[in-house]
């Protein structure tokens, strides 16, 4: 900007004196010539007048040095000349200017040499005897004085082409300073030129717009990573390319990367064929999901194409754990074979006992053994169906009314309600431990230690013992069951708390069990926020650990 002012100026300044130079010398030399052709009427009109008085000897003692006199007679013989001999030259009757004098009284003329350097002017006035005066003075043509004038003008140009290139650099400079001065960051202070106050009105407005506008932008951003981060389901963000904008920690856990992936095409976190179908039905426009088995778990990864304008300009991945829902799916499937299973199976029996006797098949002395198996198969559906109650009730999270609860009195009673029970099976069941209070379900408390003792009884040695611990471990309090039963293989000790899930099916239908104890043991555990611990070997024994937080 400041060589093209600098440029203006000097331009403007060079060929307005340019232009100011020729003007001038043209005036100059119209005034000039104007001057000295009133001059010539003026020395014509005074010959004529000394002519007049005093004829021919008024030549003689005339001294002319810048005008030239020429007397005429009347048929255009030259009678005298101040520059020639009068007798030489040759007849001017013909000349413009005699004519005219003749014909009008006076005449003028001017005639310019072949050069154009130089132009005489002529005028001439008639005497009373009817000869004819005139006056000629040589003048130079504009053009001649310009080439004499040239050293002296190229002078002048030369000086005012550096004067105007000092003036112009400084100006040019003046004029800048004060743009190049300007603080954008605050314009309203700015003390600049008056012209530029509308200019930096309008860029305070845009400064205040583009701060709301980041603001905005950085708050909508902090939501969005606050959100992203907080997930636990993997989000990415991807551009039309299939390259990576962004990923939050879930989604970085998940395919093990960090965000030093984004930017890196998406086949470069995971190439399964999988992802690869996935990414090519989102970015050319179609919603799409595929199942993948990441770090051992199940997860439905869905696509969606993200549009702008109606093209494609990116897409959307989200990756949601569904291991617990797959899982839970299979469970309840199990769940509902096994519960049909397991009441076919008394039911199945009581019909069969039933069938008999109301056939006359039994014999009378068999009659009370046939009752008693039905008054056994209905008990054990009984307990079924209350075991099934109790998990329902459990899995639908009810709300449950905490208390203080002595843990010690509860494991008295449940202990107390199974000691029939643990008399005919020969085994010994004791409560030891501390009196330790904890806040809780009591209702759950007492399912989880009467499930635990039932279990340790059935699943006994004739002459065994079953003991039920109360302790406390640091914060924690720790409920144990320990005792000298058959134990549970290691490849099974995983599964036990499952629904209808037996490690000896024959023992288990021996004892009458339903395969829900540990499984609701499991759920109320989990309803009072209590941890499970299993310790067991085959042929030596069991320990179960229920440990409670603190309250």
């Amino acid at each position: 900007m400041t060589k093209r002012i600098f440029r203006a100026i000097f331009s403007v300044s060079f060929f307005m004196l340019l232009a100011s130079m020729i003007v001038a010398v043209a005036l100059l030399y119209r005034y000039f010539a104007g001057v000295q052709e009133k001059t010539l009427v003026t020395e014509t009109e005074l010959a004529a007048q000394g002519l007049e008085k005093q004829g021919s000897s008024w030549f003689d003692d005339l001294g002319t040095e810048n005008y030239r006199l020429t007397w005429v007679a009347a048929d255009g013989k030259v009678l005298y000349d101040t520059d020639a001999n009068a007798a030489a030259m040759e007849n001017h009757s013909e000349r413009e200017e005699i004519r005219e004098a003749l014909t009008t009284g006076t005449g003028e003329s001017e005639r310019t040499s072949a050069t154009f350097s130089e132009k005489e002017l002529y005028y001439a006035e008639r005497l009373s005897d009817g000869t004819v005066i005139r006056a000629s003075v040589t003048q130079q043509t504009v053009w001649s004085l310009a080439v004499g004038m040239l050293p002296a003008f190229c002078v002048i140009l030369i000086a005012a082409a550096l004067l105007s290139l000092l003036l112009a650099g400084r100006l040019s400079k003046r004029i800048v300073g004060p743009l190049n001065e300007l603080d954008l960051d605050r314009p309203l202070e700015n003390d600049a030129y008056e012209e530029l106050s509308p200019l930096l009105t309008r860029i305070e407005h845009q400064h205040r717009q583009i701060a709301e506008q980041i603001d905005e932008m950085h708050r909508k951003q902090d939501e969005f990573a606050a959100v992203t981060e907080n997930m636990s389901e993997g989000l990415i963000l991807l551009n039309e390319k299939g390259y990576i904008l962004s990923i939050n920690p879930a989604a970085s856990f998940l395919f093990g990367t960090d965000a030093g992936c984004i930017g890196n095409d998406m086949l470069a976190v995971n190439r399964s064929a999988e992802m690869q179908k996935l990414l090519s039905e989102a970015l050319s426009g179609s919603r799409s999901e595929t199942a993948l088995i990441l770090n051992g778990r199940q997860y439905q990864v869905n696509a969606n194409p993200v549009f702008t304008r109606g093209t494609v300009c990116g897409a959307c991945i989200l990756a949601f754990d569904v291991t617990e829902k797959r899982f839970a799916e299979q469970q309840r499937r199990e769940f509902s074979a096994n519960v049909s299973h397991e009441l076919k199976t008394p039911l199945q029996s009581i019909m069969g006992s039933a069938e008999l006797i109301e056939n006359g098949l039994v014999q009378p002395e068999d009659l009370k053994c046939f009752a008693g198996r039905i008054r056994s198969e209905s008990a054990r559906l009984v307990a079924l169906i209350d075991d099934i109650i109790r998990l329902s009730r459990l899995d639908e999270g009810e709300e449950l009314q905490r208390e203080e609860v002595d843990l010690k009195a509860v494991a008295e009673e449940a202990v107390s309600a199974l000691a029939q029970e643990a008399k005919k099976k020969n085994v010994a069941l004791t409560v030891v431990g501390e009196d330790l209070h904890i806040t809780s379900v009591r209702r759950l408390l007492y399912e989880i230690v009467y499930n635990l003792c039932d279990n340790a009884v059935k699943y006994n040695k004739d002459g065994g013992r079953a003991e039920v611990r109360i302790e406390r471990d640091g914060d924690e309090t720790v409920l144990s069951v320990a005792d000298t039963g058959i134990g549970i293989p290691p490849e099974a000790q995983s599964r036990v708390f499952e629904r209808f899930y037996r490690v000896d099916k024959s023992h288990s239908k021996a004892t009458g069990g339903t395969g829900l104890g540990l499984s609701i043991v499991k759920h109320a555990a989990l309803a009072c926020s209590a941890k499970l611990e299993l310790e067991s070997r085959v042929g030596e024994g069991t320990t179960v650990r229920v440990r409670f937080p603190k309250s």
